[in-house]
C-alpha cells in the first residue's frame, strides 16, 4: 500500500527536479544566448532535447548512488525526505528570483543531510551518526575541485583552438565557431542531464524504500529515471532568463570561440565526474569554464566583484539548506 506521504514526497521530488531544469538552464544555454547562435527559445528547447536524451546512455545511475548513501538508512523516513526536499525547492527558488546561479545539487545534499541529523537528534543520537561522510566530503571538495578542473580545461582547450584556427580569416573562423558551439552546447546540456537528473533518482529511490514499497538492494524502477529526465528536460524549457543574463554576460563577455571552450570543458568534466559517481554542481563547473576563458584573454576580463558573489552562494548553499531542513522537519515532526 503506497502512503499518501510518500506519493506527496515523489510529487515533491519531481518538482524539485522541474525547478532544477529551469534553474540550471542557464548554465547550459547562457553562452550559446549571449553570442547570439540561438535565440533564447531555440536554445531551451535545444538543451532540453539533449537533456532528456542522456536517459539512453547514462544507465549506470553511479550518482544516484551517491546521493542515496548521503544519509545513514537508519535515520531515512519519509518526513526527513520531505523536509530535506521542501528546503531544497525554497533554496533553490530563492535563488533564482535573484538571479544567483547557486547549485541544485548541493542544496539537495545540504537539505537531506540537515533533515537527518536533525532526526538522529530527535532520537537523540548525535548528529554526525546520520550522515555517511565519505560522500559528503566527496561532494564538498569537488565544491573547489569542479570549477576549478572546468577553467583548467577550459584553457587548454582554448590554446588548442586558438592554435588550430591562427591561420584563419576572423569571419571564417567566427562562422565555424558558431557552427560548433551547437555541438559543445548540445554536449553540455547531454552531461547536465546525466548529472543533474540522477540526483533526483536517487532520492525517490530511498523514499520508495523508506515508504517500504522497495528493499534496499531492489533495481530501481524503470519509470524513476524515465520521470525525471523527462521532469529536468520540461524544466529547462521553462527557462531562468534572470540567472542567464549572469552567466551569459556578467562573468565575463564571452564570444563564439570561447563558448565552445566554456561548453566543452564544462561537458567534459561533467562526464569525468559522473564516470566516478561523483554529484558534482553543472553551475559550478560551467562558472569555472567561463572564468578559465576570460582569464586567457587577461585577468581584469573576469568581473571579480559577481564572481565573488557566486562564491559565498556556493559557500553557503549546503549549511543554509541544512539548516533549513532541520528546522523543518522539527515542524514535521511535531504532526508525524
Amino acid at each position: 500500500m503506497v502512503s499518501t506521504l510518500l506519493i506527496v514526497v515523489i510529487f515533491l521530488a519531481i518538482a524539485f527536479d522541474y525547478i532544477n531544469g529551469f534553474h540550471d538552464a542557464a548554465n547550459s544555454i547562457a553562452t550559446v544566448v549571449s553570442t547570439k547562435v540561438l535565440s533564447p527559445f531555440q536554445a531551451v528547447l535545444w538543451a532540453a532535447i539533449f537533456n532528456f536524451a542522456a536517459y539512453f546512455y547514462f544507465t549506470d545511475h553511479k550518482v544516484a548512488n551517491t546521493i542515496a548513501k548521503t544519509v545513514v538508512e537508519n535515520f531515512i523516513t519519509l518526513e526527513v525526505i520531505l523536509s530535506g526536499l521542501v528546503a531544497a525547492i525554497l533554496w533553490n527558488l530563492l535563488t533564482w528570483w535573484y538571479g544567483i546561479p547557486s547549485s541544485s545539487s548541493h542544496t539537495l545534499i545540504g537539505g537531506f543531510a540537515g533533515a537527518g541529523m536533525a532526526k538522529a537528534a530527535s532520537m537523540g543520537a548525535g548528529v554526525m551518526t546520520a550522515i555517511n561522510l565519505a560522500p559528503i566530503l566527496k561532494v564538498v571538495a569537488f565544491i573547489v575541485l569542479a570549477p576549478v578542473i572546468g577553467m583548467v580545461i577550459s584553457v587548454i582547450i582554448s590554446i588548442i583552438l586558438l592554435h588550430l584556427s591562427k591561420n584563419a580569416r576572423p569571419s571564417v573562423a567566427e562562422y565555424w565557431f558558431k557552427k560548433l558551439q551547437l555541438v559543445s552546447s548540445a554536449a553540455l546540456s547531454f552531461t547536465h542531464g546525466g548529472n543533474d537528473a540522477q540526483k533526483v533518482m536517487g532520492i525517490i529511490y530511498v523514499a520508495m524504500v523508506a515508504g517500504n514499497v522497495l528493499k534496499t538492494g531492489d533495481a530501481m524502477p524503470e519509470w524513476i529515471p524515465i520521470t525525471c529526465y523527462a521532469a529536468i528536460s520540461l524544466g529547462t524549457m521553462s527557462g531562468g532568463w534572470k540567472i542567464v543574463k549572469t552567466m551569459g554576460s556578467k562573468i565575463t563577455k564571452v564570444n563564439a570561440f570561447e563558448g565552445v571552450a566554456a561548453e566543452t570543458a564544462g561537458a567534459v568534466t561533467l562526464g569525468i565526474t559522473e564516470h566516478f559517481g561523483i554529484p558534482v554542481s553543472t553551475t559550478h563547473t560551467i562558472t569555472g569554464s567561463i572564468v578559465g576563458v576570460g582569464l586567457l584573454k587577461r585577468v581584469s576580463a573576469v568581473r571579480w566583484g559577481v564572481t565573488v558573489s557566486l562564491l559565498w552562494a556556493w559557500v553557503l548553499t549546503i549549511p543554509v539548506s541544512a539548516t533549513l531542513a532541520a528546522l523543518i522537519f522539527s515542524v514535521i515532526h511535531l504532526f508525524f
